[in-house]
């Protein structure tokens, strides 16, 4: 494959007009002497050139003023000239035929190929072997070496351009420690702007893509076509760009000319297969992102797929069935697309959609299946390799003796990785078990740290309750208190709050009412409801809170995920016969499958939520006890009856699937509490109604409390799958 050139981040010399270096005959009618305008620097070798600005980078900033006239810091020229080179040679190959291998140099673009043979490393250099990657320099052999960081920007006053080069190198190698320290020096700079951080190298259709498939996500389609229309533009210029690249001389890879031996014949597939393998590379070249190991899957097809779903945004159904037919081109049996255009046709009318056709692309398409039936025939024959860098391509352009044989070799691939997969899924497995017992036996150790406050008592610990980190507390409020809290949520509760609006949110059978602290301090504040016993539920959280950190002793705060007292009310007429749960069996922070007895930790589960409590205030009802279970979310391991006072904690983990027996007569209120170790997901409301209580209240009297406990951090900000009051959980 012919060999690409070297992109040097280093500063090179500017030269003067650019003149085509090759010695010509005299030209053929009708053909120009001259070559397209092919930058002279680019004929220079980028190894001396880098020497030369290594030279340059200590000097003082009179000094590199005075030198930039010779050698001067013209990286940006040096960039652009580079990026030039792939256009000037492409409109050179469509211009002028490359000469005939006995034909020498001569005239045509061999100064082209001369460029970009004296852009690549001398084979005998030490440095030959340095990896081409962007903004990568020569490797470690190269003088110097490649991870030499630019001159502090105040030696040159070049701040701006320092910033885009750091930025355009960090771009393509995101793992560089250095260039990354440099990025957060100038961040820090004053008179950097957000502006300077820009990608010196980035493509245009790259770019015009990204933007496109950014105004899409954010539901703005007008933005999103523009975009991706200038940027299917410059993929197809950036293709012809990238096919041109490909043609010239035999790459022969090093010193293999040494060992090379082919007749004639031989040597004509070898050169021509190897020109159309480049040309079918270009379709990974063009979907490659700097820093990013894959390139993106169907990169083109993926146009009309954005685009026929912006047009249908932006009520243009003409267009909309034109993107959706050249999809269609590449995938003529995607269901989803089929049944697009079946639904865009309806709407515009048949008549209307008929005469539509897709895109010109079809003499795309039909060059790529016949480059890649000769370069399969060529693998089946020959045994020269090709990967086939795209999904769309027709299981009949591969040979039937090749599929077979890549069929079989899939086969014995997936089985190898099959019997991998399941080793190491029981070596997870083993680990997993290991680990859980040695959590277990630590949370043991762990936990019984005293509850701070006086007149309660642990009841129930993790062993009586036959599992890990779980407790029962008893004494945590008086019994006036508890009738207090009560009054206060029959008088302020909202029907179903919490769960938009919903009564009977978890069964038929109950109705539920809750308040929130927020809500409560506002009506009080209001005059709604007494403001007292706002205050009481407030302070009552937070020495839940306190007791929850010091009994399981945890090295860091927990902060309030989300707060709500409770009340839960049986429907006296719909309680016979009945057979199911107050609230069926859950984990508090991962989605529980009893069938399968896992518990998948991710979104919509709250993941974030580390301890849960239920303070309860009454016991005056039936039913409506709390139980521990297994996985399986039937085997019961422990069950708590409510009474004024009592306290049942644990963590919200895998480890305590829980839920709440059927109340069947009366009414069932407590405080529902869950926590979390990461104060980004602390609960808004939360902050909310500390200041409220801070504003409303004496500093004196703010809270008992927070006399012996750590006052709570500012939360940082909430992400969207944070606490919000309609998608709470309840115990």
């Amino acid at each position: 494959m012919p060999g690409r050139h070297l992109r040097s981040y280093f500063f090179l010399p500017v030269s003067s007009q650019p003149t085509c270096k090759h010695k010509a005959t005299s030209p053929p009618p009708g053909r120009h002497q001259t070559c397209p305008h092919l930058p002279s620097l680019l004929l220079q070798i980028p190894d001396l050139l880098g020497n030369d600005g290594q030279a340059v980078a200590g000097v003082r900033s009179d000094e590199v003023t005075r030198l930039q006239g010779r050698a001067g810091l013209v990286r940006t020229g040096a960039a652009r000239a580079l990026q030039t080179l792939p256009r000037q040679r492409s409109g050179c190959a469509l211009e002028k035929p490359w000469p005939q291998p006995h034909s020498g140099l001569g005239q045509g673009c061999g100064g082209a190929r001369a460029a970009q043979g004296a852009l690549s490393p001398f084979p005998s250099a030490p440095w030959a072997q340095a990896t081409d990657k962007r903004g990568g320099g020569f490797g470690p052999g190269w003088p110097g070496g490649s991870s030499r960081l630019p001159p502090p920007p105040t030696q040159i006053n070049k701040v701006a351009k320092a910033v885009a080069a750091a930025h355009t190198f960090f771009v393509a190698n995101p793992e560089h420690v250095e260039m990354k320290q440099n990025l957060e020096y100038y961040q820090m700079m004053t008179g950097v702007k957000e502006a300077d951080f820009i990608d010196l190298e980035a493509r245009p259709h790259m770019t015009e893509f990204r933007l496109g498939v950014r105004f899409y996500t954010e539901e703005q389609p007008a933005a999103a076509v523009l975009h991706l229309e200038k940027a299917l533009e410059e993929y197809f210029v950036a293709d012809t760009e990238c096919r041109a690249l490909c043609e010239g001389p035999y790459d022969y890879e090093g010193y293999n000319y040494l060992e090379y031996n082919a007749d004639l014949f031989q040597a004509m597939t070898d050169h021509y297969m190897q020109v159309l393998s480049c040309k079918q590379g270009c379709v990974t070249e063009l979907a490659s992102q700097p820093g990013r190991e894959k390139p993106l899957e169907d990169f083109l097809p993926s146009h009309f797929n954005y685009l026929q779903f912006a047009y249908y945004n932006s009520g243009n159904y003409e267009k909309a069935i034109e993107c959706t037919k050249t999809y269609l081109l590449f995938f003529p049996n995607d269901e989803v697309m089929n049944q697009n255009l079946a639904y865009y046709t309806a709407v515009l009318g048949e008549d209307l959609a008929r005469p539509i056709e897709p895109r010109e692309i079809r003499a795309y398409r039909q060059r790529s299946l016949m480059e890649k039936e000769l370069l399969f025939f060529s693998y089946d024959v020959f045994g020269i390799p090709f990967v086939d860098p795209d999904t769309w391509t027709p299981e009949e352009v591969i040979p039937k003796r090749l599929r077979e044989k890549q069929k079989v070799e899939r086969e014995t691939a997936a089985r190898i990785s099959e019997e991998i997969g399941n080793l190491m899924k029981e070596i997870e497995t083993l680990v997993e078990e290991k680990a859980k017992e040695s959590a277990d036996i630590s949370k043991f150790i762990r936990e019984g740290g005293p509850l701070v406050y006086e007149g309660a008592s642990v009841t129930m610990n993790s062993k009586a309750l036959n599992g890990s980190q779980r407790v029962v507390v008893d004494g945590v409020l008086s019994a006036e208190e508890c009738r207090e809290l009560q009054r206060l949520t029959n008088a302020a509760a909202s029907a179903g709050d919490g769960y938009r609006g919903k009564t009977s949110p978890h069964t038929p059978s109950e109705t539920f009412y809750g308040v929130t602290v927020l809500k409560a301090l506002k009506l009080g504040q209001e005059g709604k409801v007494p403001l007292q016993s706002a205050h009481l539920y407030y302070n009552v959280t937070e020495k839940v809170r306190h007791m929850m950190e010091s009994y399981f002793r945890l090295e860091v705060p927990l902060h309030f995920s989300y707060s709500h007292l409770v009340c839960r009310t049986a429907i006296e007429d719909k309680q016979e016969g009945r057979s199911d749960n107050s609230h069926e069996v859950h984990v508090d922070n991962c989605i529980l499958n009893a069938e399968a007895m896992v518990c998948v930790k991710e979104p919509p589960a709250y993941t974030f939520r580390d301890y849960s409590a239920i303070l309860y205030l009454n016991g005056d009802f039936e039913g409506g006890a709390f139980y521990f279970t297994e996985l399986d979310a039937k085997t019961e391991t422990a069950e708590v009856q409510p009474q004024c006072g009592r306290a049942v904690g644990f963590s919200s983990g895998s480890e305590n699937p829980h839920g709440v027996k059927a109340v069947t007569k009366g009414q069932r209120c407590a405080i529902a509490l869950w926590f979390t170790l990461d104060p980004r997901h602390s609960e808004r409301e939360r902050v909310q109604a500390d200041d409220l209580v801070k504003m409303l209240f004496r500093v004196e009297e703010v809270d008992l409390l927070q006399e012996t406990g750590t006052e709570q951090e500012p939360p940082a900000l909430t992400t969207t799958d944070g606490s919000h009051a309609a998608r709470k959980d309840e115990l």
